[in-house]
């Protein structure tokens, strides 16, 4: 085919257009950018950065002023409730599942005011935690499940679940949290579990050994939202701390408190025994935050006394 002089011309002409534009789209596959200004921000991360350990909790402060009418984050598909905690800011628990994969994952926050969301980004670094490997001999039955105990255990987690994800919009704690009951601590949260030569689920709390009787208290400040017996976990108390915190004590003698009631820091919920599938006296304290399973004694160690104190 042949080209005319004009033709040719043009070619020319537009060539150094041609060559700007390819330019462009190569860089930008390289290196992702917004072109267009009206674009939302994709830039992940750029409102700081947070780190922490498979099953612990992170305390996050966010700039937010009292014109905010909502603070909301997602991690890890898990909602995260902030409340006005500071002067400047409102504060909310981040909790890492003891499964969480590690690596760097993005807490997106949302902030709302009365003209219009405002949307910040942190980077929030996963380290892996070594968990200890346990063996454990129990009764066969207790392990292998017939048909009726399995209906049953079925029926339990499905009644606990429902429990857990109700999540009460107000926030019921106040202040640091403390220790459920005094003795020995097993360091048994995340355990890998051999029973009976099978390989379990992970230990998903903390297993504190004491006589049967000692009193078990609250964490903190909440709502009794259930008091069961169950197969595994025994007599058993929920504690709601609102926001989506909820501590439980396992393995119970006895509950000393009913559905809905409410419950101090401090205050006695039960005693120690060896109800359900338990190897001796021993509570086992549990704490689920928006569906993360997270050490207990992290939530412990946060320094939360300096906090706003929380209104019902």
């Amino acid at each position: 085919m042949r080209i005319h002089p004009v033709d040719r011309a043009r070619a020319t002409k537009n060539r150094p257009d041609l060559v700007a534009i390819m330019a462009v789209v190569l860089f930008a596959s390289v290196f992702p950018v917004n072109l267009l200004p009206s674009a939302p921000n994709e830039l992940r991360g750029t409102d700081g950065q947070l780190s922490g350990k498979q099953g612990q909790v992170l305390l996050v402060t966010v700039p937010a002023d009292g014109r905010a009418t909502e603070v909301v984050g997602q991690f890890l598909g898990r909602r995260v409730l902030f409340f006005p905690g500071t002067v400047s800011g409102y504060v909310g628990l981040l909790g890492i599942d003891m499964q969480d994969a590690p690596g760097t994952h993005e807490l997106a926050v949302e902030v709302r005011h009365p003209e219009g969301p405002r949307r910040l980004s942190y980077n929030v670094l996963v380290m892996k935690e070594k968990y200890p490997l346990q063996h454990l001999t129990l009764p066969k039955g207790m392990v292998d499940l017939n048909e009726d105990n399995l209906v049953r255990v079925k029926a339990e987690q499905e009644q606990v679940r429902t429990m857990l994800d109700a999540v009460s919009r107000d926030r019921f704690w106040n202040g640091r949290f403390i220790e459920p009951v005094s003795g020995q601590v097993a360091g048994a949260f995340g355990r890998v579990r051999i029973i009976n030569g099978q390989s379990r689920s992970p230990h998903n709390g903390e297993d504190i050994t004491a006589p049967i009787g000692t009193a078990v208290v609250a964490a903190n400040d909440g709502i009794a939202r259930l008091t069961v017996e169950h197969f595994f976990s025994g007599k058993a108390v929920y504690v709601d701390h609102g926001l989506g915190l909820y501590s439980m004590y396992f393995h119970l003698s006895e509950a000393t408190v009913q559905d809905g009631e409410a419950v101090k820091r401090g205050q006695v919920i039960g005693r120690v025994g060896e109800s359900g599938r338990a190897t001796g006296p021993h509570l086992h304290w549990g704490v689920r935050l928006n569906g993360a399973r997270v050490d207990p004694y992290s939530l412990v160690k946060l320094p939360l006394d300096s906090l706003t104190t929380a209104t019902r």
